[in-house]
């Protein structure tokens, strides 16, 4: 039987155009089969209404449909946030005061994030990695130590409610990472119920 430990839990993918391809669509995979519903969360702004256009490697993607846009939605709808990398996707979110603020949501709900790639960036604009330990690709680890952040080269990190991780290599322990924690958290939940 499939591993299911994510039923009922529901995760915000935020992303735009030139998101990196397999860091979006090889971690909602494994969510959704593990039991999680996935949602692409876009800006309100996105270059083609309905569908964000992915970067594979070294040219255009195909686009994905967006499921909401970040004006229609709250961190309090989601359980979780995935930021996929790619260079042009965080550069873009992280001019979009809106996109900031979201991202801002869920560490002060205490919600995990899950960045991988170039995706830590818009936790730099989002002004959450002072002190925390964390991992990303290696052209943006200056960028992380110059906010706060102790940069580790390993393939993937946990430091409370983040995860990180370098790069589409990483993707299989990243996915791993992702569902422990998530399923760490619905187990805290019940205890509390309890």
């Amino acid at each position: 039987m499939a591993d299911k430990s994510l039923q009922g839990k529901k995760i915000a993918i935020l992303a735009t155009d030139g998101f990196e391809q397999v860091e979006l669509e090889k971690p909602r995979k494994a969510l959704n089969d593990a039991g999680a519903t996935t949602h692409v969360i876009a800006p309100d702004k996105t270059q083609k209404p309905g569908e964000i256009k992915g970067w594979d490697m070294t040219d255009w993607g195909s686009a994905v449909k967006v499921d909401k846009t970040v004006g229609q939605v709250a961190a309090s709808d989601y359980d979780a946030l995935l930021l996929p990398g790619g260079v042009m996707n965080p550069d873009k979110l992280r001019t979009d005061k809106q996109a900031v603020s979201f991202v801002k949501e869920f560490f002060d709900g205490g919600k995990p994030v899950a960045a991988i790639c170039h995706g830590p960036w818009t936790l730099v604009e989002a002004d959450l990695v002072e002190g925390r330990t964390m991992t990303s690709w290696p052209s943006i680890k200056t960028d992380l130590r110059n906010a706060g952040a102790n940069w580790v080269d390993e393939q993937v990190v946990v430091d409370g409610q983040l995860v990180t991780s370098r790069k589409p290599d990483d993707i299989p322990a990243f996915n791993a990472k992702i569902i422990e924690v998530l399923a760490g958290n619905q187990s805290q939940r019940l205890k509390q119920a309890s």
